[in-house]
């Protein structure tokens, strides 16, 4: 039964990849909106920011923060304290904040004061994960990456895309299934589908344009 299943998974993402891409196209489109920001540093704080936490809030805090510490070595010097105001509206603002301070101070004492530019050196940052490195690295540098949330992570599962049991897993799966060139948008795109539609508690077949292409495997 693992082995028919396996099958049907691999026989579907060569046969609906292409349209269901094409869908996700059609729907949300094929570019987001970045961060507020005009330093590298800057960006890579806002999506720090963003984890557990809407875009919406983090905008509404980004030009606040970067009015009071506008310099790298400003983040690095400020008590986390005064950082910790700065983006009180935000989830686990107080974790956050030390770990933008301590960040920022790696920045300076460890990279010469330049973002690294790679996921090696992005993952010796504090606060920094492999979804926020990957964003980051797309963000900024346009280097592709596919970045698996929850959302990601839940749906590629249901359209039988991975089987992974863990972020990392599913990643690699991913990067074989799809295109590179899709690599960059598939997290936002699968973000908003899974939180209008494919929702964790319930998928809402009914509605979704994609229900005549999906397996329903039940994941």
């Amino acid at each position: 039964m693992n082995f028919i299943a396996g099958e049907f998974i691999m026989e579907n993402r060569n046969d609906k990849t292409e349209e269901i891409l094409e869908i996700l196209d059609a729907c949300y489109g094929v570019t987001k909106e970045g961060f507020y920001h005009r330093e590298l540093w800057q960006l890579l704080v806002a999506i720090m920011l963003s984890a557990q936490s809407t875009d919406k809030q983090v905008d509404k805090v980004l030009p606040g923060l970067y009015e009071r510490f506008p310099t790298l070595d400003s983040v690095a010097r400020a008590p986390a304290a005064d950082i910790e105001e700065g983006i009180r509206s935000i989830g686990l603002y107080k974790n956050k904040a030390k770990n933008i301070k301590k960040c920022c101070q790696q920045i300076l004492e460890d990279f010469g004061g330049e973002v690294p530019d790679s996921i090696g050196g992005l993952l010796k940052l504090a606060g920094v994960g492999r979804k926020t490195a990957t964003l980051f690295l797309a963000d900024a540098y346009g280097i592709p990456g596919v970045t698996v949330d929850t959302h990601v992570f839940r749906i590629s599962k249901r359209l039988g895309w991975a089987e992974g049991k863990n972020p990392q897993a599913v990643e690699k799966e991913l990067e074989k299934v799809l295109p590179e060139e899709h690599w960059n948008r598939i997290n936002f795109q699968l973000i908003y589908h899974g939180r209008a539609i494919c929702t964790a508690r319930r998928a809402r077949c009914e509605i979704c344009p994609m229900v005549d292409l999906c397996p329903k495997i039940g994941v």
